[in-house]
Formats: C-alpha cells, structure tokens, sequence
C-alpha cells in the first residue's frame, strides 16, 4: 500500500502520513528497491487507531500511547489510557457537585450578606482563596463590586457575592478565567436559572461524547493488539 493510497482512505496528505510514521504512530516500516515506503493493512489499523485515540486523548496523548505500543511497552500504553478515564470520572464528579452547589446558587434568592456588603477580605475568607484572586475575577469581568463613595473601597453586595461563589465553583471544575466570565454573563442575561441549565447540559454534552470517543478508541487499539498478536 502506498502512502497516498492510506491517506486517501483516511482524507490526509500523504505527507502527514509520513509525519506519523516518522513520529512513530506507525509501526516500522518496509522499503522497496526505490526506496518507497510500504504500508501493510497492519500499519492502516494503526492509523485508524490513532486516529480514534486522538479524539478522546488529544493529539500528544495519542501519540504516545501509539508509541508505546509499537514498542511492546503494552504496560504503559495503559496507564496513559487509564489516566484518561481517571480524569473523566473526576471531571465528572465535579460537574455533578457543580450541578447541585450551582442549582441553589442561582435558583434562589441571593446570598445572605448580613450587616451590609462585603469588604475583599471578607468576601476573601468567606471563600477561603486570597483577596488577590478576586481582584484578577474583576479584572477579567467576572467581579463588579461597588466602590464606597467615602472611602473608595471596593464593596460586595448579595449579586456579587453570588456570582463569586458560582465562579469558585466553576474554578474548582477546571475552567478557565474566560469561560467562567461567559457563564456569568449569561447568567446575567438569562435571569439566573436558564443559562445555568444550559450551560450544565452543554457540560454532560462534553463529557459524553469523550466517553464515547475514549470507548471508540479502546475498540480501535483493541483491533490493532489484536493484529500485532497475530503478527
């Protein structure tokens, strides 16, 4: 089989399959007389494995596990494999404690903030993180405390508390300053509870389409084991 040939059949160029041979995706290859590549049905299962793989474990991990492979090493092939659905399952613990501290954050009423709005270092340790990180919340959008008239201190009401909160929670879930500065805008825009099931559901979306490509991707290695067995 020619590298066009196996690239057509999987919409590359032939040279990206060169990369992986030469990244060792693939296991090694044979050469003729003219010094062409020659690729086995052995080496195209190998392509439609990483290929699965990245899906589900990204291009690095993928790589990595395929060379791990291809090298006999099958032991750490799955431990990179099992680190993956380690990761999942934690992201999906996360996102189901999110979904339950998140729901009462923003189908009830406002936090309670009692004697009048908070100052950073209290908002700070009614949290537990550093007055810093609120500041960088502000400055990324996140945070928009008032300013006392009198003093120019920066001054947490019942919203604002909310929303610092909901953004710990997001943060402990992994995602990024951005993201978390979308979401409370929406929130804000949806009125509270609309945005947060979208965003909830679009979460669970996330996380059930990387459990099916890591499962499409085990199937995938499953095969190619096999032929590297019968070889």
């Amino acid at each position: 089989m020619r590298p066009i040939d196996l690239a057509r059949e999987h919409g590359l160029s032939a040279q990206a399959i060169r990369n992986y041979d030469d990244a060792g995706v693939l296991p090694p290859t044979e050469r003729s007389e003219t010094g062409y590549r020659r690729y086995t049905p052995l080496h195209a299962q190998a392509l439609r494995t990483f290929l699965a793989l990245r899906l589900g474990h990204g291009h690095q991990q993928a790589v990595e596990i395929m060379r791990a492979t291809n090298r006999g090493d099958t032991e750490s092939a799955y431990r990179l494999i099992d680190a993956a659905h380690v990761a999942l399952l934690t992201e999906r613990d996360t996102r189901a404690k999110s979904a339950s501290t998140l729901g009462n954050l923003s189908t009830t009423t406002p936090t309670t903030v009692n004697g009048g709005p908070l100052t950073v270092g209290e908002l700070a340790r009614r949290l537990g993180v550093h007055p810093a990180t609120l500041r960088t919340w502000e400055a990324e959008g996140i945070l928009r405390p008032e300013r006392n008239p009198v003093t120019g201190y920066r001054e947490y009401g019942p919203d604002c508390v909310r929303d610092a909160e909901i953004t710990r929670q997001l943060r402990r879930g992994g995602y990024l300053l951005r993201k978390v500065a979308q979401f409370i805008e929406s929130l804000h825009a949806a009125g509270g509870a609309d945005a947060l099931s979208d965003f909830l559901d679009s979460w669970q979306g996330r996380l059930t389409t990387r459990s099916r490509n890591l499962l499409a991707g085990a199937a995938q290695l499953d095969a190619y084991l096999t032929l590297l067995d019968q070889a």
